[in-house]
């Protein structure tokens, strides 16, 4: 099920990035610059580790998971954080946990697209990729 999500994507729309950053507690000046990013995502896996490099010219990152084993991350924002990932109704689900707060991101395909929904309280952010010369 993970394979259709494998590749290379470009990021192509945002939407309430801003405010989704905001709630996460990151700082006017991070959050400016990341804005500007138009960050690359490529998954890819290696039996049954799953890896999500995200590259922008503001920071670049890198997970490797297998699904429903906890792991510790770094976020781009520097959070550091206890994230669980798991495959459910065709979406992956990751779920990040940090001094009593949670967000949830939810990747899953729609029309070639791959669609981000950050969730953090009542904010939702939602980003669209696709592959590159789609």
């Amino acid at each position: 099920m993970v394979d259709a999500f494998l590749g290379k994507w470009i990021l192509i729309k945002t939407e309430k990035f801003d405010e989704y950053m905001a709630e996460l507690g990151v700082g006017m000046t991070l959050r400016s610059l990341a804005k500007m990013a138009k960050p690359t995502t490529t998954i890819s896996k290696d039996g049954d580790t799953i890896t999500i490099a995200t590259d922008s010219t503001i920071k670049s990152t890198k997970i490797h998971f297998k699904f429903g084993e906890e792991f510790d991350e770094t976020t781009a924002d520097n959070r550091k954080t206890k994230t669980t990932v798991v495959m459910d109704n065709g979406k992956i689900v990751q779920t990040q946990r940090w001094d009593g707060k949670e967000t949830t991101l939810v990747r899953e395909l729609i029309d070639d697209k791959l669609i981000l929904t950050c969730t953090m309280g009542d904010t939702v952010c939602t980003r669209t990729y696709q592959k590159p010369n789609c």
